[in-house]
């Protein structure tokens, strides 16, 4: 079932240190979102609070954490245990009516079929990259948040995940994904949340934010001006 992500100002703290203020944005089923931001803006903790790994200390997410597939930037994988047994199990953890089922469209879809009786200690990272982002979506969930899914990923590995992740917002699953690389998200991504020091200051699509920036070059160039525009104000 597709819906709308919705969040309203939402906030986190850790003592004195404020990593989330304020934060809201909606996002439409089947809209990809590119989340940018220097280091230490708060991407990976706003992903973790969508998926529920983290409460927020104020505001709301529309979405209940199990209805939002979580890959973090550290797959949280068993080393010991197969490609094929980690979905099945996570697969059995989530519910899932038809686990064998689901893995193994699941292996299909994420071209890991040749993979499914490897054990994941084995395997390089970006394989690895791959198993955890099969594992948030064998539920199949109508939200999928992404921190940093191509980091590990060689340039063939990255194009087959885009692909794949376009095909589900085109299905309807509305994906959010953090990135260190503006021009991913230029090319992938329908709109681009900025965070700097906690607080959503852009929200919109590239074309929008290097418009701002005076509209000329490309987006990584812009998110550079918009942000060194904002540290001297």
């Amino acid at each position: 079932m597709s819906v709308p992500l919705r969040v309203e100002g939402l906030g986190k703290t850790y003592g004195e240190l404020e990593a989330l203020a304020d934060v809201s944005f909606e996002l439409a089923p089947g809209e990809l979102a590119a989340v940018l931001g220097p280091n230490g803006a708060g991407k990976t903790t706003l992903l973790s609070i969508l998926a529920g790994a983290q409460r927020p200390s104020s505001g709301s997410v529309s979405v209940e954490p199990r209805s939002v597939g979580w890959a973090p930037q550290q797959p949280a994988l068993y080393g010991k245990l197969t490609v094929e047994e980690n979905l099945e199990l996570f697969a059995r953890l989530e519910g899932v009516a038809d686990p064998r089922g689901a893995v193994a469209a699941m292996l299909a879809q994420t071209g890991l079929e040749a993979r499914a009786r490897e054990r994941v200690e084995n395997l390089s990272g970006g394989n690895r990259q791959r198993v955890n982002v099969a594992i948030a979506l064998i539920g199949g969930p109508p939200v999928l948040a992404l921190d940093e899914p191509s980091a590990s990923l060689d340039p063939a590995q990255r194009e087959r995940l885009w692909e794949f992740v376009a095909g589900l917002a085109a299905a309807g699953t509305t994906v959010i994904f953090s990135t260190h690389g503006p021009g991913e998200a230029q090319r992938h991504a329908d709109r681009v949340l900025v965070l700097d020091g906690g607080r959503l200051t852009f929200a919109g699509p590239p074309r929008a934010l290097i418009e701002a920036t005076g509209g000329e070059g490309d987006l990584e160039q812009a998110l550079v001006s918009f942000l060194a525009a904002g540290a001297a104000r």
